[in-house]
């Protein structure tokens, strides 16, 4: 007997609330996510007080940099330097005939590509959240770098200042902005500090690091300021940017076992204005020794890599003075290499690189004062000579062991089981930003600006001022 109007209809009207109870409860199944255990349930969430939110910039703060790249230097096609990620072009078999660059990790890398080698590991880290609330620090991808190296020669002051001043006008009125005034938010800016740092009206630079929302935030360089507490050097992008954590210690092994012939090695070129004295007492004293080898950036191609690592691998000692500011990529170049670098200002690296370099520098470097080399008081093969064997032993394996915190692993890839130079970076960020809320909590302030001049000593002294070994060193004071 067939059912009756009535019946059919409450058969499917049954069955059709069925159906929609099943599919509610398949899709509470699909997007439930269950609340954190607590540590007494046994669970640990590994990246509690390690998360980072990365700001939803504009990308006329960055991706727009690399559309116009062409834009980026008055002196070079920057598209290919900003290929791979950042890494620029792949160094092929062909360019490097002699393998002294081992592996498939090698790339031409441009020493101002930072902003985006960094940007592109922060898209890879472990612990990234979209609720700025939970992050213990927050990232702008902003390319500071890139931007104001299209200005630096020849644009007002106006254009050079435009882009950062309305990118921080931008940050101020966030709500992300809000919970600590900028105090846990990080950038990268991939040149020196004094591109940033103008001081008179028609100066070098912008003025980007000198303004009230920068100075609250924190900003990892390739070389910061002896006398500003908010800038923090991180090492200069090599040309090593290994993929798995076995091409790393193939290559560390490697540098165990190579043959140096030469005691001490250098690569550069003097200044037209003589500007940098140490460079032409250094070249004369390499000229003169039959136990260093020169590399003049006059007549040699010193933007070869292969040139460069081929110098540095077969030499002891490699000698880094000062650049055209402080630091020079080259101490990167040759610590990758093996090479036990030798210092001639405490600017260069020692109160540059704190998160990266040990305090006790006498384990892997050389110092040497540069009054006392232009002066004639030191002879630099007569000095080396003097490291027996085994100390010389002892301060390479020294640098060998440092080389992954060195480097920038390949951006595009996850690293595992390693930490390089981004990780020991932001690892120091979150450690600084912590230490800031907690002083903002106690109503203590960061620090104070009579402070700024010693800010220096405060990574090598425990956050202390006062006198100090290297006070001569840094007596000419940019404001």
């Amino acid at each position: 007997m067939l059912p009756s109007k009535a019946e059919y209809g409450v058969q499917h009207c049954f069955s059709s609330l069925l159906m929609i109870m099943v599919f509610m409860l398949l899709l509470i199944h699909l997007h439930y996510t269950p609340p954190l255990r607590s540590p007494s349930s046994g669970f640990t969430d590994p990246c509690t007080g390690k998360y980072i939110y990365i700001h939803n910039i504009p990308e006329r703060y960055n991706s727009d940099f690399l559309r116009d790249c062409h834009t980026l230097s008055p002196w070079a096609d920057m598209c290919s330097s900003i290929t791979n990620a950042g890494l620029g072009p792949h160094i092929t078999n062909t360019d490097n005939s002699d393998e002294i660059l081992s592996g498939n990790c090698w790339y031409n890398s441009n020493q101002f590509t930072l902003d985006i080698i960094f940007h592109n590991r922060m898209k890879h880290y472990e612990c990234l959240t979209d609720d700025h609330s939970l992050a213990s620090a927050i990232f702008i991808p902003f390319y500071a770098g890139l931007d104001i190296g299209r200005h630096l020669w020849g644009a007002n002051t106006s254009v050079r200042d435009s882009d950062s001043m309305e990118l921080l006008h931008w940050l101020r009125s966030r709500p992300e902005w809000q919970r600590m005034g900028g105090k846990d938010h990080f950038l990268v800016a991939g040149r020196v500090t004094w591109d940033f740092r103008r001081v008179r009206v028609s100066g070098w630079g912008n003025q980007f690091l000198n303004l009230p929302e920068a100075q609250n935030m924190t900003t990892l360089i390739i070389e910061s300021s002896p006398w500003n507490s908010n800038d923090f050097a991180i090492p200069y992008p090599t040309y090593f940017h290994p993929h798995t954590k076995n091409e790393l210690h193939s290559w560390q092994e490697k540098m165990r076992q190579v043959k140096r012939q030469w005691l001490f090695a250098f690569a550069g070129a003097p200044r037209a204005n003589k500007s940098l004295a140490i460079r032409e007492s250094i070249m004369e004293q390499c000229s003169a020794s039959q136990r260093c080898k020169l590399l003049d950036c006059r007549t040699n191609d010193c933007l070869s890599p292969t040139s460069i690592m081929r110098l540095f691998q077969s030499s002891v000692f490699c000698l880094q003075p000062k650049g055209d500011s402080y630091t020079r990529r080259s101490v990167f170049d040759a610590m990758v290499s093996g090479c036990v670098p030798v210092f001639f200002h405490p600017g260069t690296a020692y109160v540059q690189y704190t998160w990266h370099l040990p305090k006790n520098y006498s384990l892997y470097s050389v110092f040497v004062p540069e009054d006392d080399l232009n002066e004639g008081k030191v002879r630099i093969e007569e000095l080396l000579s003097k490291f027996s064997d085994g100390e010389v032993r002892r301060m390479r394996e020294e640098v060998i062991k440092m080389i992954p915190t060195l480097i920038y692993g390949d951006p595009r890839l996850r690293l595992e089981g390693w930490k390089d130079a981004f990780d020991v970076a932001v690892e120091g960020v979150i450690q600084r930003v912590s230490n800031m809320k907690k002083e903002m909590e106690k109503g203590l302030s960061v620090i104070q600006v009579s402070d700024e001049r010693e800010s220096w000593k405060y990574a090598l002294t425990g956050g202390k001022g006062g006198k100090h070994e290297w006070d001569r060193f840094f007596q000419t004071y940019v404001p």
